[in-house]
């Protein structure tokens, strides 16, 4: 008898004198399925539930603010977290005993959900004082967790290329990826070594992150035939994932693919970029223009089945002669590399197998993307995974910054209608005046906004003013960010909490500041208060931001994997950002080539304004008396108060972003 996060359920829990059970899953989670086949759907299961407890069922994506919490309360407990998370609370909300998955009967040393119930409710029937002392204790510490205090220093470049050297030493050198198994995208890290390579001229980083992206985008974790990214990789290998497609997962992974690009210049990298980004339009766009947030790993009731083959399916759609070259290619085997079947991935270059099948490369690169395109329309007519189809502000915040940088660096104007779609979306269907609403769905948008809805927005916002130069997403960031310091700002210690001053008041004000699967929202708010800072000459931005590093200093310095995408506000901030200015007419020929150059040069922190000669609208202070040179395009660049000489040429320009 399930009642969802809110008032009834603790006022029923108050006068009939039980606990609640709390269940917190969310569409994709494999686990949160099993468990609700095997004991919800249960009928003495569902019965002893509903007699001894009251019961909630969460959405964690729904309600991050609510998991959050408990997460924290079922490490403390256990020392360990996940989904689907199982937690007993008192009828005021307070956590006493917890943990994730129970099987249906003791199994493995675990013990059975029935005996857990029973137990859970014994304790808290006849032994009250054993229960409030339980309380008292894991309350006590939640709130130490949320106390942290500012330090007087402000990390610079040298605690980047310390994490940096940290980080790398968990670099797996045969597979790539950060340690053995599970393997995770772990994205943030990666930008932290190219952001060190960068600062310290050290080329290992470059290495390590080209050779990661290669290895994942040529293994099970990416859909070969649908392009896009699969949870995680379940081995060393990257070969069998977790099936379901994450929405922020994608969106995190395509900047860095495109970064990739850019330093590289191999096109392999953007093609990675762009078949993620048209599965992303396929799959999870919504006709509304937002993005949904989940494709699931199951369908049929069975994991992965969508995704795996068998040999003579090669065969029956390919041909003898294509299905030997495409199997070979994509290690398809009669006797599979998963469970029996087989999951798609690269065993060996295009020009190997060129070599080994000896055909002329054309025409094996030729038969390969015939195969996937066939193979890719014969698994259409299969069932699909299930789908989970809200939208939600801050994932979509996520995957519009993916789109604006994609669009910013390969020039695809298409990448700029999707992201300003997106954007538009929010602001007409999420947006009230100054305030986000945190999740929609079939029309309807509820649930107060937490912070990573208004920085990640914010942040997209500026991505997609840098890729079209339109003003009114500058001034969207800017209403954003002045709506979170206004409702979420700590004064006492600085840094943002997760929700706002008018949120339903939990039993804690959490202030999360590690990387989970997605970003914190405190890192992201301080790189684009800084970015705004420098955009726009706000020393107030600037002063906010330099209190969230000083908050964050001592754990950024003793635990960099959790502050990843925090020491990009690092860097960010120690180095100042290469503030370029590009004159001239944005529509002639001339200046859309230097731009293009400027774009696929990869420079961690810039900022770009374009500059029309004609344009009589105010000028930044930056752009102040900067004029084209003798009517060409002329590009100034600026770092550290201190601006180079007009430069017209490409050759004059480059060393300048160095």
């Amino acid at each position: 008898d399930w009642y969802p996060w809110g008032d009834e359920a603790f006022a029923r829990a108050r006068a009939e004198h039980k606990p609640i059970l709390l269940s917190v899953g969310y569409s994709a989670c494999h686990w949160c399925h099993v468990m609700e086949r095997e004991s919800f759907e249960n009928d003495a299961t569902a019965s002893l539930m509903n007699e001894l407890f009251i019961n909630v069922k969460v959405d964690r994506e729904e309600r991050p603010d609510v998991d959050h919490i408990y997460m924290s309360a079922v490490q403390l407990l256990t020392g360990r977290g996940g989904w689907p998370m199982t937690m007993f609370l008192t009828p005021d909300g307070k956590p006493f005993y917890g943990g994730t998955y129970y099987p249906p009967e003791d199994r493995h040393g675990m013990p059975g959900f029935p005996r857990v119930l029973q137990a859970i409710a014994q304790a808290w029937n006849e032994r009250p004082d054993d229960v409030e002392r339980s309380v008292s204790e894991i309350h006590e510490r939640l709130v130490q967790l949320e106390g942290q205090r500012p330090t007087d220093d402000i990390p610079g470049v040298a605690a980047l290329l310390a994490a940096a050297a940290q980080l790398a030493r968990a670099h797996d050198e045969d597979y790539g990826g950060i340690g053995t198994a599970p393997k995770f995208p772990n994205t943030g890290v990666y930008d932290v070594f190219l952001r060190a390579e960068v600062r310290g001229s050290d080329r290992r980083y470059t290495d390590m992150t080209l050779f990661t992206l290669r290895k994942m985008a040529e293994g099970g974790i990416y859909d070969q035939l649908g392009g896009g990214f699969h949870r995680y990789s379940v081995d060393q290998r990257w070969l069998v994932p977790h099936f379901e497609k994450m929405l922020y997962d994608n969106a995190q992974l395509v900047p860095l693919y495109v970064a990739a690009h850019q330093i590289s210049g191999d096109a392999f990298y953007a093609r990675i970029a762009r078949q993620t980004l048209d599965y992303v339009v396929r799959e999870l766009r919504d006709p509304a223009g937002g993005f949904w947030s989940t494709q699931d790993a199951d369908s049929e009731g069975e994991e992965g089945k969508f995704f795996v083959w068998h040999l003579d399916e090669l065969t029956e759609h390919l041909g003898a002669e294509s299905a030997e070259l495409a199997a070979r290619y994509w290690d398809v085997t009669p006797e599979g590399n998963f469970e029996g079947h087989n999951i798609l991935h690269v065993t060996l270059s295009v020009p190997q197998l060129a070599g080994l099948f000896r055909r002329d490369l054309a025409d094996v690169e030729l038969l390969l993307a015939e195969a996937r395109a066939t193979l890719f329309a014969a698994r259409e007519q299969r069932i699909k995974p299930g789908l989970d189809s809200k939208v939600l502000t801050s994932w979509n915040g996520l995957m519009i910054s993916a789109f604006a940088r994609a669009a910013d660096v390969l020039g695809d104007a298409g990448y700029v209608r999707v992201a300003t779609d997106a954007l538009d979306f929010i602001a007409r269907e999420l947006q009230r005046g100054d305030r986000l609403l945190s999740t929609w769905k079939d029309g309807v948008a509820k649930l107060n906004g937490y912070l990573d809805d208004y920085v990640f927005v914010a942040a997209a916002a500026v991505d997609l003013f840098e890729a079209t130069q339109q003003r009114r997403h500058l001034d969207h960031a800017v209403q954003l960010m002045d709506s979170a310091l206004a409702h979420f700002w700590d004064a006492d210690a600085g840094g943002f909490f997760f929700t706002s001053d008018d949120h339903e008041a939990l039993i804690v004000r959490s202030k999360p500041a590690f990387d989970g699967s997605i970003p914190s929202g405190n890192s992201v708010a301080a790189l684009t208060l800084l970015r705004l800072a420098h955009y726009l000459d706000r020393a107030d931005y600037r002063e906010r931001a330099e209190a969230v590093l000083r908050l964050f200093a001592q754990p950024l310095d003793s635990q960099p994997f959790a502050f990843a995408n925090l020491l990009a506000a690092v860097d960010f901030h120690a180095d100042g950002p290469r503030e370029i200015a590009v004159v001239g007419d944005p529509t002639a020929p001339a200046t859309a080539a230097l731009l293009a150059q400027l774009r696929a040069t990869y420079v961690p922190n810039r900022t770009l304004w374009v500059l029309d000669p004609s344009d009589p609208t105010p000028r930044p202070a930056l752009l102040e008396g900067k004029h084209a040179v003798d009517g060409r395009p002329t590009v100034y660049v600026c770092h550290r108060m201190t601006c180079s000489a007009p430069a017209t040429r490409w050759e004059d320009v480059a060393p300048l972003l160095r």
